[in-house]
């Protein structure tokens, strides 16, 4: 078996690309998108339909703006639906990381998401939304999870934004393993392997705090920059891959060991932390690296998003 099918013993696998043609080749359960993969997939000619017809759609909005928030709007909701009709399971899609910090504001968008997929026919417990693991995109996620639309937590980086996020009810986390080692590679000046990966630690403390304290929340490693990493989180509840990773593990064989074990969790001494806003704030403002790469994140999320409505505002 290649190392691919022997990961999907312990970890649900989904596929972190916007490119359906992609998706189809590997069969994931799930896919995520974010602004980035959007941005990148709209340039290719074999979605031009989907983007022209969230253009036809957002002629409805009376002013420019309007018809530009509406386009957008409905092309991350096309590629969405798109993708739904080969996974057997979810997709998440992202709200504006302009919104990052406005909990009205990230709400909002969220409703106008879900009512694009539903008036699609596309049920919301198929749609994950993806919110910034701020203070404030856990507090929209508090709201939005009691009216039973469901949120992936995205640019994660430490344990305080994890359980903040368990706090609120949030469905899913997503900490993300690769930016994490970028940061310590270059703040140290050195390489690392797998098991001793920054970001697999990360990602490895989160999930057994998680499982320790009976948290329903699924943690999904995020973000790789190599498959070792990703066999050293074989066991969490989901892993979220790039196609070039993907493919990887499929043409690679060979055992596939559990690493990161529920029970096993069970058993270490963890205590318990409260996250208040001021205790959030303070372990958050403690992790040099959490902070940037958060930071980093959101802006890069904000860019790739204002590129694509350049690209939009020219073809409308």
């Amino acid at each position: 078996m290649s190392k691919l099918d022997e990961l999907k013993k312990w970890t649900t696998i989904v596929a972190d690309t916007g490119e359906i043609e992609e998706i189809k080749k590997y069969k994931p359960t799930d896919a995520t998108t974010n602004p980035s993969l959007i941005f990148k997939a709209a340039s290719l000619p074999e979605y031009q339909f989907l983007i022209q017809d969230a253009i036809a759609f957002g002629k409805k909005g009376k002013t420019r703006e309007e018809r530009l928030t509406l386009t957008i709007d409905k092309v991350f909701v096309n590629f969405g639906v798109e993708i739904l009709k080969i996974v057997p399971g979810r997709v998440s899609t992202e709200v504006d990381a302009r919104l990052s910090f406005d909990v009205e504001g990230s709400i909002q968008k969220a409703h106008t998401l879900i009512a694009l997929y539903e008036a699609a026919g596309i049920d919301r417990k198929r749609v994950l939304i993806k919110l910034a693991s701020t203070w404030e995109g856990a507090q929209a996620a508090k709201v939005l999870e009691k009216e039973g639309i469901h949120c992936n937590m995205t640019l994660m980086f430490s344990l305080p934004q994890a359980i903040v996020c368990a706090e609120a009810g949030a469905t899913l986390i997503s900490p993300f393993v690769g930016r994490i080692l970028d940061w310590y590679k270059k703040a140290e000046g050195k390489d690392f392997a797998p098991a001793d990966d920054p970001g697999v630690l990360s990602v490895t403390e989160i999930y057994n705090y998680y499982k320790k304290h009976g948290i329903k929340t699924q943690v999904m490693g995020a973000s790789f920059r190599n498959s070792g990493e990703i066999l050293e989180l074989a066991g969490c509840d989901l892993l979220t891959i790039a196609p070039p990773l993907l493919k990887e593990l499929e043409a690679a064989t060979g055992a596939v060991p559990r690493k990161l074990d529920p029970e096993k969790a069970k058993g270490l001494d963890i205590k318990p932390l409260k996250m208040d806003q001021k205790s959030f704030h303070w372990m958050l403002c403690d992790n040099a690296m959490a902070v940037e790469k958060l930071m980093e994140g959101i802006r890069n999320f904000a860019h790739d998003l204002m590129k694509l409505e350049k690209v939009l505002e020219q073809m409308m």
